[in-house]
């Protein structure tokens, strides 16, 4: 009998020491394995201390990173090379949220990973650019904020000089507004007696002066003043320019005075895709003729009008895009003549490696959107339209070499943020998160991805 109770106490202890082998053997693996999976513990666990949250920010020459915890914490901070890491090791510590890693970006930063180490220590890994010098310290409680470990990743000498140079390299998008008509051509005369050219030509200057308001775009006026130009030389000047786009405004008018709402072209090298288009451009084109800058100087014919076609073609699909999204957003404002974007033949348009639009923002022989276009607060309605259509095409296609197309980076909304709060976390005025992200309002979808312009 004593044998047997020996057995079983045997039997129990050989359990327990398997059950705790296992148990250690499962943490290990995890901690080698793996640096993704770092178990999230309630404050229930009262023996680990909690990293509540990890902010980041960027100060010059050196990246921040804030540990807001709910103790005091022993840590250690070392660095490895070949790759660049920067380990931070907490002892009885534990991350409350995972998912703050996703929201870390920084210029130094590749990436971040966690891990748990001795089954009770976390382990964070920072993936580095380059080199650095690390410094830390660990803040006490005081006024709203409780404990903190600041770590501080140090540039090394002259990138930050390096980068300057490289944005001061970036160009701004270039956007020509050609005013439609001028001098001894009106264009058009509504019932009031306004003419065509001064309504483009105040639009125009609203327009520019909303486009150089957005950082990492420049507007230029073709022309400045009431004054007669040809079609041929406000393309030239376009081409001055090394214009990324050329908008040329109009203000439409029809035999019918109840005809109204807002048109946008772009070229077509085949044929119009309405009678009406191909009416407009014919009477667009009575002004002027147009031989561009393409070298047409060819005895054949055909093979003149082949050369134009292959250096325009390539230009039209990005009309077209930026069409559909300045149409959508004049829809926005008011009521649109015509739903999709139309094609031609318009002389003003066919600018060689320069996507271009013509946008008909009203009808002027309708005596009501006569008293539109006449009014500051609508042209203002209008060049804000245009610029958010303008923005949502170069935020997805923004020319190489651009400021636009290096400096942005995205932040995807979450519940309870405020644009307010955005624009602090990454230290730029609002005025420029509403711009660049055509923002009509400050209220905010959840999951919705905003373009950050990085200065």
């Amino acid at each position: 009998m004593k044998k047997l109770v020996n057995s079983d106490v045997l039997r129990c202890e050989m359990e327990k020491q398997r059950r705790k082998f296992l148990s250690q053997l499962t943490s290990q693996l995890a901690g080698i394995g793996s640096l993704a999976a770092v178990p999230v513990l309630t404050k229930a666990a009262s023996s680990y201390t909690q990293v509540e949250n990890i902010r980041i920010s960027r100060e010059p020459n050196k990246t921040r990173l804030v540990f807001d915890l709910d103790d005091s914490v022993e840590y250690s901070l070392f660095s490895m090379h070949k790759p660049e890491r920067l380990v931070i090791d907490l002892k009885q510590t534990r991350l409350m949220n995972a998912g703050v890693l996703e929201e870390l970006h920084s210029p130094q930063l590749k990436g971040i990973r966690t891990g748990v180490r001795k089954m009770h220590d976390l382990r964070i890994v920072l993936d580095l650019k380059s080199r650095t010098t690390p410094n830390s310290f660990l803040l006490e409680p005081k006024g709203n904020n409780g404990y903190r470990l600041v770590i501080d990743v140090k540039e090394p000498a002259g990138s930050r000089k390096r980068e300057v140079v490289k944005k001061q390299n970036l160009r701004d998008v270039v956007v020509a507004i050609d005013a439609g008509h001028g001098g001894n051509d009106p264009g058009a005369t509504g019932r009031l007696g306004t003419h065509e050219k001064n309504v483009t030509l105040q639009i125009a200057k609203r327009l520019k002066k909303a486009i150089d308001g957005t950082k990492g775009m420049r507007g230029e006026l073709i022309r400045r003043s009431d004054r007669f130009m040809r079609l041929r030389d406000r393309i030239k000047r376009a081409h001055e320019l090394n214009a990324d786009l050329m908008i040329s405004v109009h203000a439409d008018s029809f035999p019918d005075s109840r005809a109204r709402g807002a048109s946008v072209y772009a070229l077509s090298v085949s044929g119009a895709t309405s009678e009406y288009a191909r009416l407009l451009a014919e009477k667009e084109n009575k002004v002027d003729l147009l031989f561009g800058d393409v070298d047409l100087n060819h005895k054949d014919k055909m093979v003149r009008q082949v050369l134009l076609d292959l250096s325009l073609t390539g230009t039209i699909e990005s009309s077209l895009d930026i069409g559909d999204e300045v149409l959508k957003e004049l829809g926005r404002v008011g009521r649109v003549h015509k739903k999709k974007v139309q094609q031609a033949g318009f002389a003003v348009l066919k600018a060689p490696n320069i996507p271009a639009i013509l946008l008909e923002t009203a009808f002027i022989s309708n005596p009501k959107e006569e008293r539109k276009l006449r009014s500051s607060a609508h042209q203002n309605k209008l060049a804000t339209a245009i610029l958010r259509g303008v923005n949502d095409y170069f935020s997805r296609k923004a020319p190489p070499g651009t400021w636009l197309s290096e400096a942005q980076e995205h932040y995807t909304i979450k519940k309870g943020d405020t644009l307010a709060q955005i624009s602090d976390k990454y230290r730029l005025p609002v005025s420029h998160l509403r711009t660049r992200n055509s923002l009509r309002s400050d209220d905010l979808r959840v999951g919705k991805k905003l373009y950050i312009p990085v200065s």
